[in-house]
């Protein structure tokens, strides 16, 4: 069937005389580039050269890409929809462009029909594989599969005979036909004296350096600002990748890192060394002269990571940049540096990393070394720190000023042309950092700390233990009216004993009881006190304990078929002090630190953990959904899926590859309307209403449309609760004098009484005075219920849905939560930190917990470097996990609450309500099956089951057909039914902690800590 990754390599094809080039990328608003990820490795390896895009690329970007790169083949991963529209459009732009003869290939996962693919085949499409083809070919034939079928449609074009200055294709072809050696060594020559012989010769610029430097950033960050100052000026740009030795592919992963190709003026062609050892092909000398004649004005050649001695570039370019960083060893090592004597440009990039000043220096000590220039300046060295990761980092604005002057001087260029209008004001780059150095070992020491404590009360359990023994002992010698010895037996226990006996035997006993007492702290003997008490008030017939002020009773026992008395909470039967320590320091009853079973004492009455995640089509269709998943609840959790281009923070758009996206696996929502429509009917600040919204990039932005739409429903009510309303009704009119209100297209569904619709097209600041508002708006912020996700650093690991700096999102990220500590918003949760989406890209159990709980603590810390107070956010930030099938997933709640708890006490000092870590969890996405789909459910309620019983908060169940297609309401009703089937009519679901005191939940729990 399939054969081992080992073995691919070993395998291989021999390497074709002149490679195959494979344009590979994940389809745009699609995030999960996992499996491109992987096809491009397997077609490297045989022996192709791969131009990878990576995710997010639209049909343009593409096309353009496989033009200018005179690309073989194109492979597409697909798997958020449109598919139909986004394949057929890249076959007919490339038929318009001349470049039909460019195959195409592509792979969803499932999500791309059988009936799809035939139709998508038909069009022009080579290939779409199925998850049956590679079930039945395995992965590595299958790719074998896609590079025989490009190299069977192969075209060797000839070299064109006249280049078109705007036509990419004919420069593209010249290039490949250098590249493949189709010109003889006589042709050659008279090319080479053609080319030298134009009268226009563009500027060629060579950027070289160590692998890893940023060399393509940095390049990118020119484009940007050459478009930015010189918007007329057409650029070319070679950017040169190594050769793997082994199996002569390579990967061309320069694209992926530049952002300005998108830019018409830009022609980037990628190329491979095609020999070993070196930093440049063994034609690019004659690709720079081809390029610096083709009516560009400037070239930028961009080589290859070189060693200390490679600076063959030089002798190619008019002007050579060297990239470096301030990691280059010792400072002998610059010694060593052949590319210091001669590059006319020294950058010193990443210079946010620790000890770049000093390397600045001794960069620059070098330079003067190396040029006998020992009375230059340091400001005059030709060594410029940059930071080119940084948005319009201020050093990388005054590198390239000074590139282009030292340029402009030495081919004698027009200065006017060359000197561009840009601030350089400030000259330095500064690095933005989100976490001071001084705290940046928090993981490390936080896992330092939970070991620390486990050993700890590893010590304590046994002094506990030793404790008990000798008190017993003393107990059974000593008379009944002996001091320690009370009626209730339970008083004296753990208070130390100063007896005046002469007995020299009970003498030593009272002292090693006193020792082995004083060994406990009283945190622990505080535990052991109160433990008879609070085990009395779990056994009495009701319960009864406060939250927020209120007063909150309930039934402690429940009579089962059998007439027994079930109990709500499960207790330790341990008689041993050591035992029962152990028990209440590790774990606890639920609602007590660490909060090991659960963050509160007793699940809320009335409320399920129900939380249906929806979102389909329009506003109004999701608004359907929302209401027919809440029919007949108490409650309203609504948990929102925005389609694929909402999530990219773009609108829609009638081009076909975004159309086809549109509303496709989630709702499409682009303005404060669409989202009044998709919430309404629902009081958005009743405490019945909870609303979730799974969105990232954008989430700021999403957020206020949320909390508008939230403002403008309490109008609407203030208006009508008040006599108001006809008033408003006549400046709503008014202000849509000649133009169209804005309406919800449909019937409304069962249970939406409009509100929230008679504000659409007009926000409530142009109805009521601005203190009425702005009083309005204060109390509807602190009511409102839910969570935002908001978490940018899983989509930097994971989900890739990033249309922001990870940087600037976090800064967002901090905004907002300061906005909530500002207006005391404490129950909508500005963060859901997200373990979900880390799992579906591969991550196991434990390694989802580990960067979810990472990333939590990233977030603290970020915060708090902010200024803000740990118990002013703490309270506000939630948790998302998978769910799945393996045994882990039995405790992934247990061991998260405990983590949490620990490091926001012991570390940061946090109160209560900031150390309870409150998470929703949704079954696992990926352990369904697309054959025989009927049995999901069967996976689903065991994957339900678990969370439940791990006292999740909050709960999502998958439809069984979701492995195959958006879930239809009768597999909706159904994925609702196994919750409320376990949580009404499971009798063992009525314990609030059925998991306490099992081995293997123990162990699970232990392991994974």
């Amino acid at each position: 069937m399939s054969r081992a990754a080992s073995e691919i390599e070993i395998n291989r094809k021999p390497a074709l005389a002149t490679p195959l080039r494979f344009v590979t990328a994940a389809s745009l608003f699609d995030g999960h580039d996992a499996a491109i990820n992987v096809m491009r490795r397997l077609i490297q390896a045989q022996g192709c050269e791969v131009i990878h895009l990576g995710h997010n690329r639209s049909v343009l970007d593409i096309v353009r890409a496989a033009i200018q790169e005179d690309a073989d083949a194109i492979a597409i991963s697909s798997y958020q929809g449109g598919h139909n529209e986004y394949f057929r459009f890249m076959i007919d732009q490339l038929k318009e462009r001349g470049a039909g003869h460019i195959q195409i290939f592509g792979g969803g996962g499932g999500t791309i029909t059988l009936a799809e693919i035939k139709e998508l085949e038909a069009y022009g499409v080579n290939r779409i594989y199925h998850p049956d083809d590679g079930m039945g070919m395995g992965l590595v034939e299958m790719i074998e599969d896609v590079v025989s079928r490009a190299e069977g449609k192969r075209r060797v074009h000839p070299a064109p005979v006249q280049i078109v200055k705007d036509d990419p294709s004919s420069i593209a072809a010249t290039l490949t036909a250098l590249e493949a050696g189709l010109y003889s060594e006589a042709e050659l020559k008279l090319k080479r004296r053609e080319w030298q012989g134009r009268k226009q010769q563009a500027p060629a610029v060579g950027i070289t350096g160590t692998g890893g430097a940023g060399k393509s950033s940095v390049t990118d960050e020119i484009l940007n600002r050459m478009l930015a100052c010189f918007p007329a000026k057409r650029i070319a740009v070679l950017a040169v990748d190594p050769t793997r030795r082994r199996t002569g592919g390579a990967l061309l992963g320069d694209r992926i890192r530049m952002n300005s190709l998108r830019s018409e003026n830009i022609y980037m062609r990628s190329m491979a060394t095609r020999r070993q050892h070196l930093s440049t092909s063994a034609m690019l000398h004659d690709a720079i002269c081809f390029l610096k004649s083709a009516g560009f004005d400037l070239v930028i050649v961009e080589t290859a990571g070189i060693g200390q001695s490679d600076s063959e570039i030089v002798d190619m370019v008019d002007f050579s940049c060297y990239v470096m960083t301030s990691e280059f060893g010792a400072q002998s090592q610059l010694e060593k540096i052949d590319m210091l004597d001669f590059a006319e440009l020294v950058i010193l990039n990443k210079f946010d990393k620790r000890a770049a000043e000093d390397a600045l220096r001794d960069v620059r000590k070098q330079w003067k070394r190396n040029h006998q220039a020992f009375t230059t300046e340091d400001g005059d060295v030709p060594v410029y720190p940059t930071i080119a990761s940084q948005f319009n980092d201020p050093g990388l604005t005054w590198m390239f000023v000074n590139l282009l002057r030292m340029l402009s001087a030495k081919l004698d260029l027009p200065e006017a042309e060359w000197t561009p209008n840009i601030d350089t004001s400030v000259r330095r780059p500064t690095a933005t950092v989100l976490i001071p150095g001084k705290r940046t070992r928090y993981l490390a020491e936080i896992a330092e700390q939970g070991r620390d404590i486990n050993r700890d009360i590893e010590r304590q359990v046994e002094a506990a233990s030793l404790a008990q023994h000798y008190y017993e002992c003393l107990m059974d010698l000593s008379k009944a009216d002996s001091p320690g010895r009370r009626d209730d037996g339970t008083s004296s226990r753990f208070v130390k004993i100063n007896d005046a006996t002469t007995d020299p035997t009970i003498r030593l006993l009272q002292q090693r009881y006193n020792a082995a007492l004083s060994e406990l702290s009283s945190e622990a003997i505080n535990l052991l006190k109160e433990w008879p008490r609070r085990k009395a008030g779990l056994r009495t017939e009701e319960y009864t304990y406060e939250v927020r002020g209120k007063q909150i009773s309930g039934n402690n026992y429940k009579e089962s078929l059998a007439k027994l008395q079930i109990p709500k909470i499960g207790m330790p039967r341990d008689r041993d002090w050591g035992e029962l320590l152990s028990f209440l320091m590790r774990e606890n009853l639920p609602g007590a630190y660490p909060y090991t079973a659960g963050v509160f004492p007793y699940r809320r009455a009335g409320e399920d953990p129900t939380r249906m995640f929806a979102g389909e089509g329009t506003p109004e269709r999701t608004n359907r959904r929302f209401h027919y998943l809440s029919q007949d609840h108490a409650t309203a959790r609504l948990s929102t899926a925005f389609d694929s281009v909402t999530l990219y923070g773009e609108d829609p758009h009638t081009r076909p590859d975004i159309y086809g996206k549109v509303g496709n696996a989630g709702v499409s929502i682009a303005t404060l309307d669409d989202l009044k429509k998709l919430y309404s009917g629902f009081d958005l600040c009743a405490p019945t209403t909870s609303v979730s919204m799974t969105i990232n990039g954008p989430a700021p932005m999403m957020l206020a449309f949320f909390m508008n739409a939230a403002i403008d429903q309490q109008v609407e009510l203030h208006l009508q609760e008040t006599g108001q309303w006809r008033e408003a009704e006549k400046k709503i009119k008014a202000y849509f004098k000649g133009k169209k209100q804005p309406h919800y297209a449909g019937e409304l569904p069962a249970g939406n009484d409009g509100l929230g619709l008679a504000l659409l097209g007009i926000t409530g600041d142009e109805l009521v005075d601005a203190q009425t508002y702005a009083h309005i708006k204060a109390e509807t912020l602190k009511k409102v219920r839910g969570t935002v996700q908001a978490d940018i650093l899983k989509e930097d690991q994971a989900q890739n849905t990033c249309i922001f700096s990870t940087e600037f999102a976090m800064r967002m990220m901090g905004d907002i939560q300061q906005y909530f500590v500002d207006n005391g918003v404490r129950n909508f949760y500005s963060v859901s930190i997200s373990g979900y989406h880390i799992a579906e890209a591969g991550a196991n159990p434990i390694s989802q917990l580990a960067f979810t709980l990472s990333n939590g603590l990233t977030i603290v810390e970020y915060y708090l470097a902010r200024g803000m107070h740990i118990d002013e956010f703490a309270p506000n930030l939630s948790f998302f996990f998978s769910n799945g099938m393996d045994p882990e997933y039995t405790v992934i709640g247990r061991v998260a609450r405990r983590i949490w708890a620990r490091a926001m006490r012991e570390r940061y000092g946090a109160n209560r309500r900031s150390q309870m870590l409150k998470y929703h969890i949704q079954t696992s996405g990926r352990s369904l099956h697309a054959q025989e789909i009927q049995f999901n459910d069967i996976r689903t309620t065991l994957q339900a089951l678990y969370a439940l019983f791990d006292n999740c908060n909050s709960l999502h169940t998958n439809a069984y057909d979701e492995a195959i297609t958006t879930p239809t309401e009768e597999s909706v009703r159904r994925a609702v039914a196994i919750q409320m089937i376990i949580n009404k009519e499971l009798g063992l679901n009525f314990c609030e902690n059925p998991w306490q005191g099992s081995f293997i939940v123990d162990e699970l729990t232990e392991s994974m800590n």
